[in-house]
């Protein structure tokens, strides 16, 4: 009896465990640097609103969830997820989820993505342009977070991810953001948002330089694999420089203190990370560098917005 319960027990651990493997927490932080950038413009603009800032924040974590539930549906379906993959191992991949399952916690997460976007929409929205809007907008962010992997031709295994992720992780997300708070667009928060989404897209070439080999293997063509190692190599460098430069640019243009250079102090880590990359040509030595891909993106937008609601 002592030996079944046990069973269960570590059963049921492993089960939750699974689940948390493929809800991936670690990513949760690229979600809401975009929402505490926008939100960061918005004070700046002098128009902050804490409801809609803690709404956008639950909306943005609820959709990378589902992109990476969709994300471990689609590459285990697909074929691409085997046993030489150099990333962990998920929940599906080990067998502990089933394609049923997590067919359902898709549908749940969908769910939970309306009913948080749609509250979103009725707290900020007030004219009808707007909460039609914001409406497509929405279901655009959730369809764009299930087909990156999953149906008939998923535009992530044709390099399309890099331009996706800017677009939702960037320019969406902060502009959104800003825009649901002081219903307003303005042209000068292009800058910050276009240094968002280049330091999410970072992150992901990270991933992809990880799983290169296996994702051209599996004919999953990631921007990585089209490029080739060295070449991604070089973009990825070319990435976090922009980024730089974009708030370099916002700053000189639009802002004055010292405060507003807050930012600076995250460089010398995006430049060590840079010179990492570009030496070491191997796909393993990528693993260690995406979670500190992911702190040192967070890191520089917490600054970055930091600086701005003190400037």
């Amino acid at each position: 009896m002592a030996d079944s319960n046990n069973m269960s027990s570590t059963t049921f651990s492993s089960q939750i465990q699974a689940w948390l493997e493929s809800l991936r927490p670690k990513t949760l932080p690229l979600a809401v640097a975009a929402v505490v950038t926008g939100s960061a413009l918005s004070s700046w603009a002098g128009q902050f609103k804490w409801p809609v800032t803690v709404l956008a924040l639950f909306t943005a974590a609820i959709l990378q969830i589902l992109s990476n539930l969709a994300n471990d549906y689609g590459d285990v379906t697909k074929g691409s997820d085997t046993a030489k993959r150099i990333g962990p191992m998920r929940g599906m991949q080990k067998g502990l989820i089933t394609a049923k399952q997590m067919k359902t916690a898709l549908k749940i997460t969908v769910l939970f993505s309306c009913l948080s976007g749609i509250s979103l929409i009725a707290v900020a929205c007030n004219s009808p342009s707007d909460i039609i809007g914001f409406l497509i907008l929405g279901l655009l962010a959730i369809v764009a977070a299930i087909t990156y992997t999953v149906g008939v031709r998923p535009y992530g295994y044709i390099g399309l991810g890099d331009i996706s992720v800017l677009i939702f992780f960037g320019w969406l997300s902060v502009l959104g953001t800003f825009y649901l708070q002081t219903h307003t667009v303005s042209i000068s928060t292009v800058l910050p948002a276009t240094a968002c989404g280049l330091l999410s897209v970072a992150v992901l070439n990270i991933n992809n330089l990880r799983d290169i080999d296996n994702d051209r293997q599996n004919g999953k063509n990631t921007l990585a694999v089209r490029l080739g190692g060295k070449k991604a190599r070089y973009y990825h460098a070319t990435l976090l420089l922009t980024a730089m430069l974009c708030l370099i640019a916002f700053t000189l243009l639009y802002l004055h203190g010292w405060s507003c250079w807050l930012f600076l102090l995250a460089f010398p880590l995006l430049l060590k990370h840079a010179v990492q990359v570009l030496r070491d040509p191997t796909p393993e030595g990528m693993r260690p560098k995406l979670l500190q891909m992911v702190k040192v993106a967070l890191l520089t937008n917490i600054l970055f917005s930091l600086g701005l609601m003190l400037n």
